[in-house]
């Protein structure tokens, strides 16, 4: 049985900064744009990943959810408490510096890490953390 990953989900609050950020300083690939009952859903990818998915969705992707779980999501998502990802890159400098220029919130410049890679981390424009790690060595 081989298990891989297709998909994993980042929640946002404005899909055309999200676009502007995935897509133009990242230089991700948009796979899908999909609007569904007054919702988006935007698919962006690696080009060297074609198999490998982000999809950026609304902060509670449920039309039946109450007004209360909505707010309390856009909340959790501004403090920026919901769960980001790590990207892998092959140059952490040239990525920071790439991404810093562009703007984007800095959490931590690139740093060796105890556990075996050179890292940095960012925040996206609706607040999730962005990781981006080389492995040492490499």
């Amino acid at each position: 049985m081989d298990i891989t990953l297709s998909q994993c989900f980042i929640a946002v609050d404005d899909h055309d900064k999200a676009l502007s950020f995935y897509r133009d300083v990242l230089g991700l690939e948009v796979r899908n744009d999909v609007g569904f009952e007054g919702m988006r859903w935007v698919t962006v990818g690696s080009p060297s990943q074609p198999d490998v998915e982000i999809v950026l969705e609304p902060p509670l992707a449920d039309p039946n959810s109450s007004p209360a779980d909505k707010e309390a999501m856009a909340e959790l998502l501004a403090k920026g408490l919901l769960r980001g990802v790590i990207f892998r890159t092959d140059d952490v400098d040239a990525t920071f510096e790439r991404i810093s220029a562009a703007g984007a919130e800095v959490l931590q410049e690139p740093m060796d890490q105890p556990y075996g890679v050179r890292d940095c981390a960012f925040r996206d424009p609706a607040g999730n953390m962005l990781r981006f790690n080389q492995p040492r060595g490499h």
